[in-house]
């Protein structure tokens, strides 16, 4: 499951268990070393278009969302260096941001809310030492994870907002696949089961939709989209620096 990416040893957050846990901030990002993608939400996609390329992915058009592209290597993320350090300056998603705590969906049939919080166990800044705690002496949550779990809730409602924006692009025909090759060193690269937005089938929308879309951010997350494809380039030039770097390494 895409929600659990990142995730050793996710289990429930519990009041009793986890009553003496702390936190240590983060450090680094190296959970994320190995992805060369992540979900992103689509009110993300005027601030993540400066810096990474927005594209639809999935098995096929129906599962197709939203993705930020960090590698074009399985495995390998091009904004995170051995040290685990996101690019300076490079927007971080809010689905990296979220770690260690993610929200999950209960199984059908479960008491209580739709969702409950879980943290990742194998999470190294997790002890009972140092750090800031989880939880009060009296059980309640302290200001640390009262503002984890409301940006894990604010995230929530953000993937509810993009399965309708996607839902509205399938609707009106607007996704179409697109296949990226690359060429490096004699060597291609090919990108499969991508989508984009087709701007030809864009122009021709009825005005009362795309007024409709104006109105309602759709356009300028399209347009955002639209834009952000133009650093597939920049992300080929990472893959360039990173393998130069590897290939001196070997010499060495």
């Amino acid at each position: 499951m895409a929600e659990v990416l990142f995730y050793e040893r996710p289990v429930p957050l519990n009041r009793t268990t986890h009553k003496d846990l702390r936190i240590k901030g983060l450090q680094n990002l190296k959970f994320a070393h190995n992805a060369h993608s992540v979900p992103l939400t689509c009110t993300e996609f005027p601030i993540a278009a400066r810096d990474l390329p927005i594209l639809f992915a999935g098995n096929d058009l129906e599962s197709a969302g939203p993705m930020a592209l960090l590698g074009l290597r399985q495995n390998e993320n091009l904004f995170l260096d051995d040290q685990g350090q996101w690019a300076q300056g490079v927007y971080v998603p809010a689905f990296v941001r979220r770690y260690p705590f993610v929200l999950a969906e209960k199984p059908p049939g479960a008491e209580g809310d739709d969702f409950t919080v879980f943290l990742d166990e194998g999470y190294e800044g997790f002890n009972q030492t140092e750090g800031e705690r989880l939880f009060k002496d009296d059980g309640s949550e302290t200001d640390l994870l009262k503002n984890a779990v409301s940006f894990l809730g604010e995230f929530q409602q953000h993937v509810a907002r993009t399965r309708q924006f996607v839902e509205d692009l399938r609707k009106h025909d607007l996704l179409e696949a697109r296949n990226i090759r690359l060429e490096r060193n004699g060597n291609s690269i090919n990108l499969n089961g991508l989508y984009v937005v087709n701007e030809e089938k864009l122009r021709k929308l009825d005005a009362a939709t795309a007024q409709q879309f104006l109105a309602d951010g759709t356009m300028a997350w399209i347009y955002a989209h639209l834009l952000s494809l133009t650093n597939i380039d920049r992300v080929g030039q990472r893959l360039a620096l990173r393998e130069d770097a590897e290939a001196g390494a070997t010499k060495n």
